[in-house]
């Protein structure tokens, strides 16, 4: 006679285990401790076998039912539900061990000595940012266009479309990565390409001369509650108007407070030139006041999140934001800034700017000089400009 709930319930536990049967070869099997345990009997290759369905109340009878009657197919192919149910175990396992993000550090480490360091380090950095949090639990077999365009589509919202297509360009890679090494069989991001934004190609957005004093208000009565760190690096990318990947992966091995100068190494530098910046007395002053933030770390601006490496370019974004200049201002405006400010209002002669900006030589005559050229003009303008900035309201 077929099990019921009531049937179960009443079945109490005996001095020693015993049997209730359901039919079909399933029985729930009762312990002195009480506990009751689903199990089905059968025959496959000529020998009997038990396979276990869970416990009741856990595993439901109807539920138990339903397993039994998936067995029992697999069964009747001539498939032993035991050992398929091991294959399945073991599956699970490979497939955690082929998360996204298990696949991406290997596809990262399997290229990084192609890439100079920096390189490497950046694009680690963005998947740990942008694609890890989501995406790096799921077995990447898992991960379908959808679920794929929804964590691009973040990075968009944000304003960073650039971004989300290299991201994108860089989770194809990772999904070919994982078809040439058997795991996955297709590229989901071949298919969510042209469900991106179209990017309309044209300037960084920037300031204009008379935004200057309302901008440095904003920084310096710190609405947004900025971090100091946060803060600091704005002050140094007005000051400095280097790139914003030059500032925030910025070392303290690179200063020389003796000459008041920093040297950023060529292989940070887009022209891969080394260049040299004058440090101000106000550029000083925030130095000194970050080497208390950063302790002994590498990294001037290091991660408030992860402490080992250097502040992100998000966070500059995200403070420019904060600030309510999203759209009026990106990082790389403070460098058009910069450029107009200084030759309009400073009366600073294009060269000079032109070089301090490191900008790619137009002709053959500027290809002539080195790294050095108009130090001695660069040095007098740079302290120019802070003191510009300082009449402005910057502390």
């Amino acid at each position: 006679m077929k099990l019921t709930d009531a049937k179960i319930k009443a079945a109490k536990p005996k001095e020693k285990t015993y049997k209730v049967a359901d039919g079909q070869g399933m029985y729930l099997e009762i312990t002195p401790a009480g506990s009751k345990y689903w199990r089905l009997k059968y025959r496959i290759h000529n020998k009997e076998k038990r396979i276990s369905f869970g416990v009741y109340p856990e595993v439901t009878l109807a539920e138990a039912r339903e397993k039994r009657r998936l067995a029992r197919i697999l069964i009747a192919d001539d498939i032993d539900p035991s050992q398929e149910r091991k294959k399945e175990k073991l599956q699970k396992q490979i497939d955690q061990g082929n998360s996204f993000e298990a696949v991406a550090r290997e596809w990262h480490a399997n290229r990084r000595e192609r890439w100079n360091p920096r390189y490497a380090a950046e694009i680690l950095n963005r998947l740990e940012q942008d694609i890890f949090p989501d995406l790096g639990r799921y077995p990447i077999k898992d991960i379908e266009p959808p679920l794929l365009l929804q964590v691009i589509r973040k990075i968009e919202k944000r304003g960073a479309q650039e971004l989300a297509k290299r991201q994108l360009q860089k989770c194809g890679e990772i999904f070919r990565y994982a078809i040439a090494t058997g795991i996955l069989s297709r590229d989901p991001s071949a298919d969510i390409r042209d469900a991106l934004k179209p990017q309309i190609k044209g300037h960084f957005a920037a300031l204009d001369t008379r935004d200057i004093p309302d901008f440095i208000h904003a920084l310096n009565f710190n609405n947004a509650r900025l971090y100091p760190g946060t803060r600091n690096a704005l002050k140094m990318m007005m000051l400095t108007f280097v790139r914003t990947s030059e500032l925030i992966n910025a070392k303290w091995e690179e200063f020389d407070f003796t000459i008041n100068q920093w040297t950023i190494p060529a292989h940070r530098m887009k022209m891969k030139k080394e260049h040299i910046v004058p440090l101000s007395s106000q550029v000083v002053a925030i130095l000194e006041e970050q080497k208390k933030l950063s302790g002994q770390r590498e990294h001037v601006f290091p991660s408030i999140v992860r402490p080992m490496t250097p502040m992100s370019n998000n966070t500059i974004l995200g403070a420019i934001k904060r600030m309510g200049y999203k759209g009026r201002m990106a990082g790389h405006g403070f460098r058009a800034l910069a450029m107009s400010t200084i030759k309009q209002e400073l009366g600073w002669r294009h060269e000079v700017v032109d070089r301090q900006l490191a900008h790619a030589p137009q002709n053959k005559m500027d290809k002539a000089y080195d790294r050095a050229a108009f130090l001695d003009d660069r040095k007098i303008m740079m302290q120019q400009w802070a003191d510009y900035l300082e009449k402005n309201g910057l502390k």
